[in-house]
């Protein structure tokens, strides 16, 4: 199996729809131990998530804006493993008024909120399991990414964002890789989660993909996005760092789509 016997963390869980989920179902089947994370509102729905997979597992409480969360996060680990060998980091958040078409009225606090909670809260997951990464000799960080090359319609200051996460992940990859700790992100895709459901014209992207990519696309598969991301957590790619992985039908490698 690729992850027996790996400890891994897995955020961003909120249903049994989510690139998360669907991580955390196949880690499990892979032979990984895990531990969700959620915080507030979302609590219960992680923990009613949770219950959904083979295994159910603890879900820790984590903020990732709260320091306080994150020290609280590594003690709890500390006591229950000792070590981390990886996680994933599945975290996004902008203010309604960072998106939606209104790039040039964003005020600045609301674009720092999007890059603070969707890209530096990277730093900030890598930098607090570092200690238990490197008591387990190494291991994988993972976040999930969406293309952000060309600017989108309505995606805005998320964009930006996911921009931001891009180069996080390079300077992760540069000073975590002494450690043996491997850094990448997963471009996925768009798929019908909840997450996507707070992008104003999601409708937009789900109209153009499938007829682009030259594999088709599914916005309501997550699974092979999943795989990758599993993929990326086990030990099967040992040399690979700073990369951006997309599973997306192909639609980035393409200008035009057959019937375009």
């Amino acid at each position: 199996m690729l992850l027996d016997g790996k400890r891994l963390v897995i955020t961003g869980v909120l249903t049994d729809d989510s690139i998360a989920w669907h991580t955390a179902r196949l880690a499990q089947e892979q032979g990984a131990e895990l531990v969700l994370t959620g915080f507030g509102r979302g609590l219960r729905l992680t923990e009613r998530a949770a219950r959904r997979l083979p295994q159910p597992p603890d879900v820790l409480e984590l903020d990732i804006n709260r320091p306080e969360d994150m020290v609280a996060l590594v003690a709890a680990l500390e006591r229950r493993w000792g070590a981390v060998d990886g996680a994933l980091h599945a975290i996004a958040f902008a203010p309604e008024d960072a998106m939606g078409g209104r790039f040039l009225e964003t005020p600045a606090d609301s674009a720092a909120t999007a890059f603070t909670t969707s890209a530096f809260s990277f730093k900030t997951l890598a930098a607090g399991l570092l200690p238990l990464l490197q008591a387990a000799g190494g291991g994988s960080l993972v976040a999930l990414d969406f293309d952000n090359r060309q600017a989108w319609p309505a995606y805005d200051w998320m964009g930006v964002a996911k921009a931001a996460l891009q180069a996080v992940t390079r300077y992760l990859a540069r000073d975590l890789g002494p450690h043996r700790v491997r850094v990448n992100l997963v471009s996925a895709g768009p798929l019908r989660t909840v997450a996507a459901k707070s992008i104003p014209g999601f409708s937009r992207f789900q109209e153009v993909w499938g007829g682009r990519a030259p594999l088709g696309w599914d916005v309501d598969a997550p699974e092979p996005v999943a795989r990758m991301t599993v993929v990326l957590l086990s030990d099967w790619a040992p040399m690979t760092t700073g990369e951006v992985i997309h599973v997306d039908g192909g639609f980035h490698a393409v200008a035009l789509g057959p019937g375009e």
